[in-house]
């Protein structure tokens, strides 16, 4: 009996622990989003997560720590990740920039990491650097070095790619910002300005 019984028990412990951290991780998040990663200590934290501040020290040493861990339960790219291979080997150009910009500019899109961007990018050289570490660097790098090779295959015109891929992601935070952050209406689908980005974004890039 108590083999059967000690799994249970197990799993139970495992189970409650994964939920104390998740509860943490979304307060913080909220928090940091709401106030900045400075202005938020962490009992606050505690008391929206209703645990107490020992047993967030327990999980999370640091608040950098919570913060590293907040980006990468955020972070789920292996999909995204996979179809720009295969949008790449295609030579897909539209599906691949539609890619990129749908991620970012999609209905229910999480608006909680825009505004952890902005708030690390005023307040920390440090946390901003974890930030694009994370969340940006390996699409930004993705898209200079995928310019560069179809500029080297003579199907884009000649220009920096780093500075391309920059321009193009700089087109989706602006979208984010005059949406999400200053509510500004939008007056075409989701759908339809991805589509309408990439677009305007690929006419520059192929010679005329």
């Amino acid at each position: 009996m108590n083999n059967v019984v000690r799994p249970a028990r197990q799993r139970l412990g495992r189970t409650s622990i994964h939920q104390r951290q998740a509860s943490l991780i979304s307060a913080a998040a909220s928090l940091f989003a709401a106030i900045g990663f400075r202005g938020t200590t962490t009992k606050p934290i505690t008391l929206a997560a209703g645990v107490s501040e020992t047993l967030l020290f327990k999980h999370f040493p640091t608040k950098h720590a919570l913060y590293s861990v907040l980006l990468s339960e955020k972070t789920h790219y292996s999909g995204l990740q996979e179809s720009l291979e295969e949008a790449a080997a295609k030579r897909e150009d539209k599906r691949l920039f539609m890619l990129l910009a749908n991620y970012r500019i999609r209905k229910g899109a999480d608006p909680i990491l825009f505004r952890l961007l902005l708030f690390s990018a005023l307040e920390s050289h440090a946390m901003s650097d974890m930030f694009f570490q994370q969340q940006y660097r390996i699409f930004h790098d993705r898209l200079s070095g995928y310019i560069r090779q179809r500029i080297d295959e003579g199907a884009y015109r000649l220009v920096d790619p780093v500075l391309a891929a920059r321009a193009f992601f700089g087109i989706i935070v602006h979208h984010r910002l005059l949406h999400d952050i200053l509510g500004l209406p939008m007056h075409l689908s989701h759908e339809t300005a991805v589509e309408e980005y990439a677009s305007l974004f690929l006419n520059g890039l192929i010679p005329q």
